[in-house]
């Protein structure tokens, strides 16, 4: 009789350290009795009965899932290929595993469906200047969608818009013509500039007695160091008044060099 008492013990201690299942902090544990859902284990040791109880377990943290490259057409017709990654996490483990066979999957297929849904209706340009705007719009489309699986979608990344080699050259073009446009542009400002301060320059040393010779006196001297044979020079009217010409008129001369001639 005793050798039975201890052989019992030995079962009923077997069958409660077999029952003993531990939940980690981040995870939850659903459990069924007799096939049927009986409550959400939370971490920690919980009693679970051989045969008659199981349970399974969910992760709740963040997942990150990788939408694998998909071919999507825009709205202007042109052929791309887009990846992305989404951002995850379970908030009812419960309807995580009752809800749907395999959420993980599940969220994989929905994310690329509507990926390529969402790309075909705005243009190439769009998709390229609203990449946040777009990942948004997918985000919440996928957050609604996945709410009754128990599953809060946190954010969606596009990782990589890839073009085709003929629509790179295109726009490679567009740039390169949009960056000539803008050195014109600038040219164009900073001759309207020069001009506009040589005029003032000229007004000003016509409004004053000497400052040109002045000037030509200062060009004789930076030229005075090249080492140039040959140098032609004009030389003004007011220089020629400085050496005692007179009053004579830019015609007077000319005619003075023709007749000598």
């Amino acid at each position: 009789m005793g050798y039975a008492m201890i052989i019992l013990i030995v079962i009923i201690l077997g069958i409660i350290l077999c029952s003993i299942k531990q939940v980690e902090e981040y995870e939850r544990g659903i459990l069924f009795t007799f096939g049927k859902f009986s409550r959400i284990l939370n971490p920690g040791w919980n009693i679970v009965l051989p045969i008659v109880q199981s349970f399974k377990k969910v992760d709740v943290r963040t997942i990150a899932v990788d939408v694998p490259e998909q071919d999507a057409i825009t709205k202007d017709n042109v052929s791309i290929r887009i990846n992305a990654v989404i951002y995850y996490n379970i908030f009812d483990a419960s309807k995580a595993v009752l809800a749907v066979q395999n959420y993980y999957y599940a969220v994989g297929q929905l994310a690329q469906t509507t990926m390529r849904n969402v790309v075909g209706e705005v243009t190439l340009d769009e998709l390229l200047a609203s990449r946040e705007k777009i990942s948004e719009k997918i985000c919440k489309i996928i957050d609604e969608a996945t709410d009754p699986w128990g599953i809060k979608v946190e954010n969606v990344e596009l990782k990589d818009i890839r073009l085709p080699e003929e629509m790179q050259r295109v726009i490679a073009k567009v740039a390169e013509a949009e960056r000539e446009k803008e050195a014109v542009i600038t040219k164009s400002i900073g001759e309207i500039e020069a001009s506009r301060n040589l005029a003032e320059a000229a007004s000003t040393m016509a409004r004053t007695p000497g400052a040109l010779h002045l000037r030509t006196l200062a060009t004789i001297n930076d030229i005075s160091s090249d080492q140039s044979n040959t140098i032609i020079f004009a030389v003004p009217i007011e220089v020629l008044q400085a050496f005692g010409t007179g009053n004579i008129s830019g015609q007077d001369i000319v005619n003075k060099i023709t007749n000598k001639k």
